[in-house]
């Protein structure tokens, strides 16, 4: 069987943010979650960072893409995020790129909470509707830049990557991600993203929710 380098194939504004998430990869990290892997190329870049990837996806044919593409010690699981076996505290990094809205997010985010370690990062990716006159104000003045990188970059996506409506705002997935994540960072980016990137403190530390 071949295998596809990491080196990205394609472009989207998914893959835009991949530069992003990998800079907040630790120093050191020895376990690295990637939630809703996809065709894996964002693992594959991960497995340069990290000892050990575990990439977890719904989709049978996402996960057959993954395994073609990593030819890495890589552990892939075709499962749902939310029931899957995985180690409470067992990974220094997790990531998530445009997959939670797939699933219920207070929930989502509290699972990637329980399985940070203490001092690990997290960093969510997502998508959130246009709700507000204030969203409208941010989004509208950027529509011509996002269509001329659109085009110039060919943006596309791989084939059979499920979708899912999005249902959230950006001030509810602000909140929320403020209250189960406290100290958390929030960013609205250009390409109809948002970020969340949090640092798990230490044991003591109560959470809501």
């Amino acid at each position: 069987m071949t295998h596809e380098p990491a080196a990205q194939t394609y472009w989207n504004t998914n893959i835009a943010r991949h530069p992003g998430i990998l800079r907040e990869v630790p120093q050191g990290c020895a376990e690295a979650l990637d939630v809703g892997c996809g065709d894996g190329l964002l693992v594959a870049k991960l497995a340069e960072r990290a000892e050990r990837v575990t990439g977890v996806d719904t989709s049978p044919e996402m996960i057959a893409r993954a395994r073609e593409r990593t030819g890495r010690d890589v552990v892939l699981l075709e499962a749902d995020f939310l029931a899957a076996d995985l180690p409470l505290e067992g990974f220094d990094f997790i990531c998530s790129v445009s997959t939670i809205h797939h699933m219920d997010f207070e929930a989502a985010l509290v699972r990637m909470r329980e399985l940070l370690r203490p001092g690990g990062t997290l960093v969510v990716v997502g998508l959130a509707r246009d709700v507000t006159f204030a969203d409208w104000l941010v989004r509208i003045p950027g529509l011509p830049a996002v269509w001329v990188i659109k085009k110039l970059r060919r943006a596309r996506g791989p084939r059979g990557m499920p979708a899912a409506d999005v249902q959230m705002g950006y001030r509810q997935v602000r909140q929320k991600a403020r209250r189960l994540l406290p100290g958390s960072r929030y960013r609205r980016h250009l390409l109809r993203r948002y970020s969340v990137i949090w640092q798990k403190p230490g044991r003591t530390a109560e959470y809501e929710g």
